[in-house]
């Protein structure tokens, strides 16, 4: 199942979206959080089929009942955790790093509202949102409370992390609202969906330059049968809740930290990485952060080369634009 949600007073119209991808046809179940709280999702019998433009789409759930972000690539944390000159604990190669964000969505082509200065970053990752998932559910059992699987861009304010984390609690002010792509899918969907995570090739371009070339499937210490357990390993998640995997990173071919696209390699899914590629290589990072008018590009292709998710589309604004 594939579906979306038409931008509209609310948390919008939720539809069905038919396999040409240019006709819907409205749920029975007016909104994404509707049909999971009463457990079935249906096309509206008294609805005619209508045309479907990507262009009409808030987020496919624009307000979850929560958001959960992971840190399943430790490739990434170890990256990022150099940039900041701050030591990699080993447990988090055998316990997740995990955060509680923003559970309010922007659709796909929002603008990224945000002060230059405060170190504007895309992080594009791969998500789930859940049915109801029982309090202390192991990881073996956790993918089957996997509703829908999405694509979305997880934003960062580079600059006002080292101070946020510096107090001894966790991200607020440097973790605004995350934009989603269009389309969410059932995991029967996916053809590149193994039951626990999902196999694919997610691509990032800024300004129409490659960033980004990076395999969702590769690298992932935990998977979201992991993810959802430890988020759910003292309370239960109620339907609604997203689960993201954090950014997506590989490592090279010898284990190290990979080369750009335009060296050939697998580049990356922020660009935070990149700069600390370049400060480890060159001795100081080279690629700017965002800026206004800067463009990022998002989207999943499957074994096939089809975007299965469709493009989250972002233009850098001024802050109080």
């Amino acid at each position: 199942m594939r579906i979306a949600t038409l931008a509209g007073p609310g948390d919008g119209r939720l539809v069905l979206v038919h396999d040409d991808l240019r006709t819907c046809r409205p749920s029975v179940a007016k909104t994404l959080q509707t049909a999971l709280d009463l457990g079935g999702l249906a096309a509206d019998p008294g609805e005619q089929d209508q045309p479907f433009d990507t262009a009409r789409c808030a987020a496919p759930l624009p307000r979850g009942f929560g958001f959960l972000d992971g840190s399943a690539y430790v490739n990434h944390v170890a990256l990022v955790r150099r940039a900041r000159g701050a030591d990699v604990p080993e447990r988090v190669w055998t316990d997740p790093l995990m955060y509680q964000g923003c559970s309010v969505f922007d659709g796909p082509t929002a603008p990224i509202r945000a002060d230059p200065a405060w170190g504007i970053d895309c992080e594009a990752e791969v998500a789930v949102i859940t049915t109801c998932v029982p309090r202390g559910v192991t990881p073996e059992s956790a993918p089957r409370h996997i509703a829908f699987v999405l694509l979305l861009n997880d934003v960062s304010l580079r600059h006002l992390i080292p101070d946020e984390l510096s107090k001894g609690f966790g991200f607020v002010q440097s973790k605004p609202a995350s934009a989603c792509a269009p389309f969410a899918l059932s995991p029967d969907e996916l053809s590149g969906w193994d039951g626990r995570k999902l196999h694919g090739r997610l691509c990032i371009d800024i300004n129409d330059t490659p960033l980004g070339r990076v395999q969702t499937g590769q690298d992932m210490t935990f998977d979201f049968g992991d993810l959802i357990a430890h988020a759910a390993k003292t309370r239960a998640l109620p339907a609604g809740t997203v689960i993201g995997s954090g950014t997506v990173s590989n490592q090279g071919p010898d284990g190290g930290t990979g080369e750009t696209v335009a060296r050939g390699g697998a580049g990356y899914a922020c660009i935070v990485e990149q700069r600390m590629v370049e400060t480890l290589t060159t001795g100081a990072p080279v690629t700017p952060f965002l800026v206004p008018d800067d463009r990022v590009k998002i989207w999943l292709e499957n074994e096939t080369g089809q975007s299965i998710f469709g493009a989250i589309e972002q233009k850098v604004a001024a802050a109080w634009e």
